[in-house]
């Protein structure tokens, strides 16, 4: 499932665009960004640690409170208008993109949260299946913005929960909560070092431009399928692999004792050895990061790049075929973001490179008759905010 693709980006078009819809001015504009995860791939659903940024490129929403019941969701892409009775809200009753704001006023009403409804205007400039969490960019864009018009006074890990609650209850994606908390507390020039089972979180400065370096998304544009069975069967094998092993799950297995997983079915011991191995990989990034060894973080990325497509199988050839041009072209590290299956891959570089990576990668796609790949700089920037 996608969100319709936004097409205004500051806030004062919005307002503009949600005066012409409604006949009046909203109550306010709001904003959360889309992430990027630099390495601690399918981690969060363990409980395990991941290493995500805040993008500069956001959803936005300008929203105003309403009494009669009623839901109203509209994008700037389109002219749909979709009107929901908030009362009656239920997983499975509304499909396509305005489930993700829906889903959002259900978890907070199931949270005995009052919401009475919204007329909601959503924009913005996330790409769209790209990997990126435009979905959880919605949510969490949504859940500010009622939250703070209904003075519920939400934390940023409460929003966050939330958010994920939606996703995973209403719309019918078993995610973990990574996505939110990235878009909900990321600061400006820091990466999130989360624990995705305490949420305890911690600011790491991440200031690539001091070291000559770069972030390079990558949008294979190769499509992004989650909610097909594939994201549920990992997750599903993961849990499996910890019930064999006798833990509360793989995050309790630490890397010296990788031999444990010998014990396992041959279906269940990649699945492990790539849960095991990414979180010990997050952790070393980390400290790199603190000491200000940000070139070194390049060769784990790859390292993840490999565990995820041999061990848990979520790569896609789009993928394989950017990070191995990158490398290819002077990458110091290179690996695919997000769930997997289609989205993005991210590669850093030496900011004097990026255009020889930029034409590796778009070569290798023409020469395999992919797409043409799409690029942009992941600037580490703030998370869910206000704006107007």
């Amino acid at each position: 499932m996608s969100v319709p693709e936004p097409t205004l980006t500051t806030a004062q078009e919005l307002v503009g665009a949600f005066e012409r819809l409604n006949g009046f001015r909203p109550s306010g504009v709001w904003a959360a960004p889309g992430r990027v995860n630099l390495i601690g791939e399918h981690t969060d659903y363990v409980g395990g640690y991941v290493l995500p940024l805040a993008l500069p490129q956001q959803a936005l929403a300008a929203v105003g409170l309403r009494y009669d019941g009623i839901l109203s969701c509209a994008s700037t892409l389109t002219d749909e208008r979709v009107e929901l009775d908030v009362a009656d809200l239920r997983p499975g009753r509304v499909t396509g993109w305005a489930a993700y704001p829906a889903g959002v006023v259900w978890a907070l009403r199931a949270a005995d949260h009052d919401l009475a409804g919204a007329d909601i205007l959503v924009g913005g400039d996330v790409p769209i299946g790209a990997g990126l969490s435009s979905s959880a960019a919605l949510e969490c864009v949504v859940g500010l913005a009622l939250g703070e018009l209904n003075n519920l006074h939400l934390g940023r890990a409460e929003l966050a929960l939330l958010c994920q609650q939606a996703e995973n209850a209403f719309v019918g994606m078993p995610s973990g909560v990574m996505d939110q908390m990235a878009s909900a507390c990321c600061t400006d020039g820091h990466a999130l070092f989360l624990d995705c089972r305490s949420l305890h979180a911690e600011q790491v400065p991440f200031t690539l431009g001091d070291q000559g370096l770069e972030l390079l998304v990558i949008d294979t544009r190769a499509p992004h399928r989650l909610v097909d069975g594939a994201y549920a069967d990992r997750r599903m094998s993961v849990e499996e692999a910890a019930m064999a092993l006798g833990v509360r799950s793989l995050r309790d297995v630490p890397r010296e004792s990788l031999g444990d997983i010998g014990a396992l079915d041959e279906r269940l011991r990649p699945r492990a050895r790539h849960v095991i191995t990414e979180n010990a990989r997050v952790l070393v990034t980390v400290d790199l990061l603190r000491a200000g060894e940000y070139a070194a973080v390049g060769q784990l990325m790859t390292m993840s790049h490999a565990s995820l497509r041999d061990d848990y199988e979520v790569s896609c050839p789009e993928l394989d075929t950017a990070v191995a041009a990158a490398l290819e072209a002077g990458a110091l590290g290179a690996r695919m973001t997000g769930g997997g299956f289609g989205g993005s891959a991210i590669a850093l570089i030496a900011h004097d490179r990026r255009d020889e990576v930029e034409r590796a990668v778009r070569a290798a796609f023409a020469g395999r008759d992919f797409a043409a790949p799409r690029f942009f700089r992941a600037t580490p920037s703030a998370g869910a905010r206000r704006l107007l």
